[in-house]
């Protein structure tokens, strides 16, 4: 193929977004470059990929790129962002170049949604790997089966995480595009719930003549919009009756959930490797894409059985006297879903630990996170991940613990990230879980405590 950009610089690639990118621009045969502020395993995988990775920004990273892209969490006056601009190189933001991206393909699968993005991508492009279809996948987090965030195929559909924020999945024109759920999110980026709504519905109405729109009819946001789409729609649900695709007799134990799945009055039994209420909602999000794309139901069901699930999602470290479990869940709504998960499949002793992410979200969402955390039998808060916001001392996890203490909450208390792998040691016993949940980078401590107790 002849290329007119060559080479491509990207700022902040150790985000996970980031660097699924580089590497599928890697295997695209482009000279592939970054820079990120701090060293990492994702930086290192890359590094061993043979892509060259600064550790902090300078001007003199992007000497020769032709073409900058960025992630949402670099500021304006990064000096990398400056220097390109200076010199005229050609500068893209993450959700433009996903865009661009997708022009390689034929057809772009697009998942959308508050919740459950980036699982249910997953889900699709494994079954559609194992319907031999090779699809080109870009997601948010690492799928256990691949061991990558991103993959190139050969095949015609790329499949794709569309992200919200920024409202950057309007920079996609997708084939097939499924929206999850609503919830107010990001309120940085939207006014109101109004407001997010109506970029949801920009986004379905983005979807070409001959394209499909999948959307879940059991969130209320979701369904006040469906009125106001005009494409082909397909919906799923579990309360919600009146759907195309349903789901009916869940049951959850120790980790693994199954369920009917009902399609054009046909039952097949699905029988998933990961828990929750929330993931049923996923399995059917992928199996609506499938049904679009007129794969064979039976055999979808036969993939979903075999995934294993995302790295940072309901991910088990240790599983022997003391269970140890990590989850990226940040939003009240997460944390909720999470917390019922592990309590419909097992009868232990919960302990969360939560790290708040980012201020604006903590002031606007502390009473509702104090809530979703009330049915863990011991919650631990930390500081808050302050991630791309600067420190607001105004706000700190105290407004989580006081709301919990004001709704009678025995055992709730602050933990200091440095005294969280302390802490654990010191006060679980045998039969114990310990549940870490945040964007930010708590999952360390829970790396951590997976390899103590798994030695």
């Amino acid at each position: 193929m002849l290329y007119s950009v060559k080479k491509v610089h990207l700022i902040g690639i150790g985000g996970i977004g980031m660097s699924g990118i580089a590497e599928l621009l890697k295997n695209k045969e482009f000279l592939v470059s970054g820079s990120d502020i701090v060293d990492s395993p994702i930086v290192q995988r890359l590094i061993n990929l043979g892509i060259n990775v600064s550790i902090g920004h300078s001007k003199e990273n992007i000497s020769d790129a032709q073409l900058v892209i960025y992630s949402d969490a670099i500021p304006k006056n990064n000096v990398e962002l400056i220097e390109a601009y200076s010199k005229d190189i050609l500068v893209y933001s993450r959700a433009k170049m996903i865009s661009e991206i997708a022009k390689l393909n034929n057809s772009t699968v697009a998942i959308a949604g508050t919740h459950g993005k980036t699982t249910t991508t997953s889900m699709v492009g494994t079954i559609l790997k194992s319907m031999n279809l090779d699809p080109t996948i870009i997601v948010g987090g690492v799928i256990k089966s691949l061991e990558s965030n991103s993959i190139l195929g050969a095949g015609d559909t790329l499949v794709v995480e569309a992200d919200e924020y920024n409202k950057s999945l309007l920079h996609l024109s997708p084939t097939i595009a499924v929206i999850n759920n609503i919830d107010f999110e990001h309120i940085e980026c939207y006014k109101d719930i109004d407001d997010l709504k109506d970029t949801f519905l920009q986004f379905a109405n983005s979807v070409p003549f001959y394209g499909t729109v999948c959307v879940c009819k059991d969130s209320k946001n979701v369904e006040s919009i469906i009125p106001k789409i005009d494409k082909r729609l397909v919906t799923y649900g579990i309360e919600n009756q009146n759907v195309d695709i349903n789901a009916e007799n869940l049951n959850q134990k120790d980790g693994s959930t199954s369920f009917d799945l009902i399609v054009k009055n046909q039952k097949f039994l699905v029988n998933l490797l990961v828990p929750g209420k929330y993931n049923v909602y996923n399995a059917l999000a992928a199996i609506s894409v499938c049904e679009t794309m007129g794969i064979d139901i039976e055999s979808a069901c036969k993939a979903l059985g075999g995934f294993s699930g995302v790295k940072r999602r309901f991910d088990i470290k240790a599983n022997k006297d003391i269970m140890i479990v990590d989850d990226y869940a940040h939003h009240p709504v997460e944390v909720q879903n999470v917390i019922e998960a592990v309590k419909n499949n097992w009868k232990n002793n919960l302990n969360v630990i939560f790290q708040p992410h980012l201020f604006s979200r903590t002031k606007e969402f502390y009473k509702d996170f104090a809530k979703a955390l009330m049915n863990a039998d011991n919650v631990m808060i930390t500081d808050i991940f302050a991630s791309r916001e600067k420190d607001d001392h105004s706000i700190n996890s105290n407004l989580i613990i006081d709301e919990m203490l004001k709704l009678n909450h025995k055992n709730v208390s602050y933990v200091s990230s440095e005294e969280i792998v302390k802490k654990v040691k010191s006060i679980g016993v045998k039969g114990d879980i310990f549940l870490t949940m945040g964007a930010g980078n708590i999952w360390r401590y829970a790396e951590e405590l997976g390899k103590h107790y798994n030695d």
